[in-house]
């Protein structure tokens, strides 16, 4: 990988470039971007322009920036992100139907929780999650559910981190949140009252990928009263389960164990069998890539 005289490559650079942008911030200057970056104004400029030239980044007429289209379309190839939240859609809809409140959907990401979809009605409670926005995994539902799944060193390294108090009931002590860990990893689920919010009762569950491992977390915030949090709970389950299937069914080999005819050819999208053997017929798995005559 080529490298920069400092040391640094060429892609950390751009990677840093590219960071910069926020939900909070999705319009940036060349200045904001050098100053975000920590990148000298000359380098900056030429990464800019390199990352316009590919389409990673759009200038707007007042000379801004932003995120290009092109980012949208490489990440619709990754499965592990928006083809998980495509599969999870449709589950995802029937859990929000039910609660008529907040449900979403996360990853590990990092040492951070990163939420790739969120379902939300407009007199719900209150949420400080957005769609590609990131917490830390101290904080919420979904991320105590990644966290107490998590390989042993990414955890520890989470686990090392300052942890910020949002409420009085936010997990930041230690040997608490150490405890909390252990009954999720035992429970299956997680629940977390006033944590992020006074008003508010985060409640996930984790999904299993093909291999059986825990890819990311599905999750509901809800008003924090009394109610039993268990029939939110079986719902959440529910919905695990038939995500987990799909994700097997989508991504495993046919001839693997748990597959399903035409898993060989699937990639990780939601849609008709027949519309899949048709895009199967045409030699294009995911798609024609050009309109034909």
């Amino acid at each position: 990988m080529a490298r920069g005289s400092d040391g640094e490559s060429v892609l950390s650079k751009h990677l840093r470039v590219l960071d910069s942008f926020e939900a909070a911030d999705p319009f940036l200057t060349l200045t904001a971007i050098a100053e975000r970056s920590g990148l000298a104004p000359s380098t900056a400029h030429r990464i800019v322009g390199e990352l316009e030239t590919t389409g990673l980044l759009e200038r707007l007429p007042d000379r801004s920036y932003r995120l290009g289209v092109r980012l949208w379309e490489l990440a619709c190839r990754t499965p592990g992100a928006l083809g998980l939240r495509e599969l999870a859609r449709p589950y995802l809809q029937a859990v929000h139907a039910r609660v008529r409140q907040h449900a979403q959907l996360a990853v590990l990401s990092g040492l951070e929780t990163l939420f790739l979809e969120r379902l939300s009605a407009r007199d719900a409670v209150v949420n400080a999650t957005l769609v590609g926005g990131r917490i830390p995994l101290h904080a919420s539902s979904s991320g105590l559910v990644l966290l107490a799944n998590a390989e042993p060193a990414t955890a520890e390294a989470a686990l090392a981190l300052p942890r910020h108090r949002y409420t009085a009931h936010t997990l930041v002590d230690e040997r608490e949140l150490r405890g909390v860990l252990g009954r999720v990893r035992a429970d299956g689920w997680a629940v977390c009252d006033g944590h992020i919010h006074e008003e508010s009762r985060g409640i996930a569950v984790p999904v299993y990928g093909a291999h059986h491992d825990v890819i990311a977390a599905i999750g509901v915030v809800v008003a924090n009263d009394d109610a039993s949090p268990l029939p939110h709970i079986e719902l959440l389950t529910r919905a695990a389960t038939e995500i987990s299937a799909a994700m097997r069914a989508a991504y495993l080999p046919a001839g693997d164990r748990g597959a399903t005819p035409g898993g060989r050819f699937r990639p990780l999208v939601n849609s008709s069998v027949r519309s899949m053997e048709y895009l199967e017929s045409m030699g294009e798995p995911s798609g024609p890539r050009k309109a034909t005559t």
